[in-house]
């Protein structure tokens, strides 16, 4: 989001920037006017996953229930933040994070144009996809697609709890019933999706207001000399395998671990980042463990890339043209490994535990078959073209009002 918010300011509009205390400085550097969270309880994304009883299960229980209870929950909340803001400052449209549900709500009591960002894969139904949150690629033929059409009937169950809830936040706000909850999280005006389509799922019923941007790249504080080690990486004889949990799932023993014991003996050489977390095991004498991978002097020498499926890890790997094995096993990991497989760009492990074993065999044939790589830098071209941050700036304007001076929020 801070990306959005800087193409925004650069093309002239004031923006204010509703957000939590984590990252009131990040948007307070960039120039907006921030607004913290105060009705709405603020979310610490690290403690996701140890304060909901279901976050870490696979499938669609793990996937939905964290939607249920964090988002929704904090809603009503981020709805009178955003209404007294209005009332102080005066915006002339709302551009919300998709996970931040009160954002479409305020915007609905405001009369004012709202786009969505999504920051993760879209999770709209459609009559061609099995439901999201199973990890399944659509079903191929038509035993495939009665699979998918039988999943879809019994999926309003899994999400009942949400819906009660979404219909009972509508009733206190005195708003009419409108969409299912699931099509609700998105504007009906714009969607901003990142990713691209060669990354998602073919659908007949992708709505119009649908717009990809690749990724929304947030402005990198300069960067001092890289390490040493970074380097050496231009003169590496061997292909260099990059292996990351990303920031918030990071038990080395899902994935770190196995990789590791996995390619100790192989012809590569391996960077793996821990995120500060100690790693007990013996580090093989090919491997380098870091804290924090430095993406934009490792990339360039990456021959592929572990991971367990996190997007943004996903989609600047995929940037740089990195073929991807990926173990994604709870929240929406396992959908974005489906993606990531169904693309031609990798492979999906369909666990977030893999043996070590399993990872070599994919390693191997992600750097042996040519395939993965050539379909990888095709992504990273669409990621190009198609614009980024600035082209979300631009799409925004178009549902602005014609008026000289614009506020957004």
């Amino acid at each position: 989001m801070t990306a959005v918010a800087a193409a925004l300011l650069e093309r002239n509009h004031y923006v204010t920037a509703y957000t939590g205390a984590k990252y009131a400085d990040a948007f307070d550097e960039l120039g907006c006017e921030v607004v913290l969270w105060r009705d709405s309880q603020d979310i610490e994304e690290h403690e996701v996953a140890a304060s909901l009883p279901h976050a870490g299960e696979p499938g669609a229980r793990g996937a939905h229930t964290p939607l249920h209870e964090l988002f929704l929950a904090s809603a009503r909340g981020q709805v009178d933040d955003i209404v007294a803001a209005h009332a102080r400052r005066g915006f002339d449209a709302v551009v919300g994070d998709v996970m931040a549900i009160g954002t479409g709500l305020a915007a609905e009591l405001l009369a004012l144009p709202w786009a969505t960002v999504s920051l993760v894969p879209l999770t709209m139904s459609s009559r061609d996809l099995p439901p999201h949150g199973l990890g399944l690629q659509p079903g191929r033929g038509a035993v495939g697609r009665l699979r998918d059409r039988l999943l879809r009937a019994i999926t309003p169950a899994a999400v009942e709890r949400a819906e009660r809830a979404y219909r009972a936040l509508r009733a206190q706000l005195e708003l009419p019933a409108g969409r299912p909850f699931r099509e609700a999280i998105y504007s009906p005006q714009l969607v901003i999706a990142t990713g691209s389509p060669l990354l998602e799922f073919p659908r007949s019923d992708l709505p119009a207001h649908v717009e990809f941007v690749g990724q929304l790249r947030p402005r990198a504080a300069p960067l001092g000399p890289p390490p040493l080690w970074a380097e050496t990486l231009a003169d590496e004889p061997r292909p260099v395998v990059l292996v990351t949990q990303g920031l918030f799932d990071t038990d080395p023993a899902e994935l770190l671990e196995p990789t590791l014991f996995g390619l100790a003996h192989d012809p590569v050489r391996v960077i793996g980042t821990t995120a500060g977390v100690e790693v007990d095991a013996h580090v093989p004498a090919n491997a380098r463990l870091v804290d924090f991978v430095p993406f934009s002097t490792v990339l360039p020498h990456t021959a592929a890339g572990v991971t367990n499926g996190g997007w943004g890890g996903v989609l600047e790997m995929l940037a740089a043209g990195v073929p991807l094995v990926v173990a994604g096993g709870t929240l929406d990991k396992p959908e974005i490994a489906a993606r990531v497989a169904w693309s031609g760009a990798g492979l999906d492990l369909r666990t977030g535990r893999p043996r070590p074993i399993r990872v070599r065999a994919a390693v191997r044939r992600v750097l042996r078959e040519p395939m993965f790589r050539e379909r990888a830098r095709e992504i990273a071209a669409e990621f190009d073209e198609l614009g980024g941050a600035e082209r979300a700036a631009a799409l925004i304007e178009q549902l602005l009002p014609p008026r000289p001076e614009q506020i957004l929020t």
